[in-house]
């Protein structure tokens, strides 16, 4: 039986990933910072089907430990500060955490295993200002951001040690990706939230930044599959991975409204306060290397994933009611 090891695996991506791997036999252990802490939190459906250790991104001696005592056959590297509105506020440790940490975990893997594959999650806004659209594996890198330059610096190592030291180290450049498990600092699932809120009478209006912003968005179970199938080639690379596909925030407000009978134009206030310097250029992903090379095809579309999104949240709600 392999064995994964997934940083970060409390969050969206760790979370259907596990599930994924489970499905496919594995033994699933990840990493969280406290694990009598995230108790109350974590999904219960994987309770008791992975193994659960604290893991300090900080700390390369226990990372040393600890790899060298599972000896996982494949890592998957999500744990990151996040890229929502928060990615601004604090430089030092988004470069420790989101840049430097990962440069220790690929020096543990040098040091204890070099067969051990790794997948870093990587991020589109490493394009920043990119100088063309859509954007792919050969696009310049021009963060804006001081995720998108800690982001820059560990896909820089990714691929430093996979052509210097030998290792099958690989970065999966993400587009916006989303599901029910996204956090409430998104806009998808601030609206799915809010448009559920107000159906129920527990709000009454959501104020949002320009309607107009676009953004690739695609499902997180889709992407982590991705992820998986990069590990389980013969060679590593990295890859693009996003719809291709634009799509509005207006659009994502229409469909979460509609999923709930209402009409968003009744209840939706932009504020010019809340708007995001725009990009010169739009950020869409090409994601045909990953297409033609590991098979891989998006499953659930737009706006198959934002009525999920809604339905969870009526479901939660629904149920802190009772």
């Amino acid at each position: 039986m392999k064995t994964a090891f997934i940083t970060g695996i409390a969050g969206q991506d760790g979370s259907y990933l596990a599930e994924f791997l489970l499905a496919q036999g594995y033994r699933v252990v990840g990493t969280v910072l406290n694990v009598r802490e995230i108790s109350d939190t974590f999904p219960s459906g994987l309770l008791g089907r992975v193994e659960l250790i604290e893991w300090d991104m900080l700390n390369y001696k226990a990372m040393e430990d600890i790899l060298s005592g599972y000896q996982p056959a494949e890592i998957y590297n999500y744990a990151a500060y996040t890229s929502g509105e928060q990615m601004f506020e604090d430089p030092v440790g988004m470069g420790e955490i989101n840049g430097l940490a990962v440069t220790r975990i690929l020096e543990a893997i040098r040091k204890i295993n070099v067969k051990i594959r790794f997948c870093q999650a990587s991020s589109s806004e490493m394009f920043g200002e990119a100088c063309e659209t859509p954007q792919s594996e050969e696009t310049p890198f021009k963060p804006r951001s001081p995720y998108g330059a800690a982001k820059l610096y560990a896909h820089s190592m990714v691929n430093i040690y996979r052509k210097c030291y030998g290792l099958f180290a690989c970065s999966a450049i993400l587009f916006n990706h989303e599901s029910p498990h996204r956090g409430l600092n998104f806009v998808t699932q601030k609206v799915a939230y809010e448009a559920a809120r107000i159906k129920l009478g527990l709000a009454s209006e959501l104020k949002l930044g320009n309607l107009d912003a676009c953004r690739d968005w695609g499902f997180a179970g889709d992407y982590v599959r991705a992820m998986w199938l990069m590990l389980q080639q013969a060679q590593a690379c990295d890859y693009v991975l996003a719809t291709g596909q634009i799509h509005s925030v207006r659009e994502l407000c229409e469909i979460a409204f509609s999923r709930m009978g209402l009409d968003y134009r009744i209840y939706i206030r932009e504020d010019v306060g809340l708007f995001r310097q725009p990009e010169k250029v739009q950020l869409v992903g090409n994601p045909e290397k990953a297409k033609k090379e590991l098979g891989w095809v998006p499953r659930i579309g737009f706006s198959e994933m934002i009525n999920m999104m809604v339905d969870a949240q009526v479901e939660k709600l629904n149920v802190q009611k009772d």
